[in-house]
């Protein structure tokens, strides 16, 4: 028997789920932050000019909410090379809707990666964002799909939402 493992998605994971997975929840990362601060070569960009997408940042007073799939080892494959782009699989600790706690894969582009953008205003990431496209199709598409997802979760996450806000004020 295939033993089951929790996977956190707090991007387009939470969005776009193009693969199998057993259960899925609602979840939170205590002590993360969700980010604009990863470069996107292959999706949402080219490596000639990168789009932006998120990533986690420690946080010690912040909570990121997100939702929680139980896969099987052999979706990796696929999400390996969907995250691929300098994320790496990390394992934290994520607590459930009800409290229960469980260990989870977590996709992460740390400071330091080949495609790491770092920190910029949000009225910048979203001008950076604005004329971004890649073969996944246009950046906004992402911040909008995310922004929408964040909502249907319950999620307040300012940095998301202001630059949503920054991106549609230049529209």
């Amino acid at each position: 028997m295939t033993t089951a493992i929790w996977l956190f998605g707090y991007g387009s994971l939470i969005y776009k789920v193009d693969f199998p997975f057993l259960e899925r929840r609602r979840a939170r990362l205590d002590g993360w932050t969700r980010r604009f601060w990863q470069g996107s070569h292959d999706h949402r960009g080219t490596p000639e000019a990168p789009g932006r997408v998120v990533t986690l940042v420690p946080a010690s007073q912040s909570v990121c909410i997100g939702m929680a799939y139980r896969v099987t080892p052999d979706v990796f494959a696929h999400l390996d090379h969907r995250e691929k782009n300098g994320y790496v699989r990390e394992t934290i600790e994520l607590q459930f809707d009800d409290g229960t706690r469980a260990d989870a894969v977590v996709y992460v582009a740390a400071p330091g990666n080949e495609a790491y953008l770092g920190p910029a205003a949000e009225r910048d990431i979203a001008a950076h964002i604005a004329n971004a496209r890649g073969p996944s199709g246009e950046n906004r598409e992402y911040l909008l799909n995310l922004a929408d997802a964040l909502r249907e979760l319950g999620s307040d996450d300012a940095h998301v939402f202001d630059i949503e806000r920054e991106l549609r004020a230049m529209a």
